[in-house]
């Protein structure tokens, strides 16, 4: 595993939304959800057409984001291109539509 320097960006957050916030605006449907573990930013997998998680990281430069639906336990570091340990995971605020 390669060495991340952005650890110190993981905070406890809460997801803003019950799926991907610009998908759920968009009327979009999405494969997997990701969240920023800096702001709490709910977004869709690069196997989704709007790829939202990946967008938010490129409009914010908020690096890591968590597996967040299924509930999946690892954290990635978009900077580092690095699977992290995460320090804990993110509860879920309530049932997550499914747009599988």
């Amino acid at each position: 595993m390669t060495r991340c320097e952005h650890m110190t960006t993981i905070g406890n957050v809460t997801p803003r939304t019950l799926g991907c916030e610009e998908c759920l605006k968009n009327d979009q449907k999405w494969v997997h959800l990701r969240l920023c573990r800096q702001c709490g930013h709910v977004g869709c997998c690069d196997d989704s057409v709007g790829r939202h998680a990946t967008a938010h990281f490129h409009h914010t430069g908020h690096p890591i984001i968590e597996g967040y639906d299924p509930p999946e336990g690892w954290g990635w570091c978009f900077v580092d291109e690095t699977i992290v340990d995460l320090p804990n995971q993110t509860p879920h605020n309530g049932p997550i539509p499914r747009y599988t």
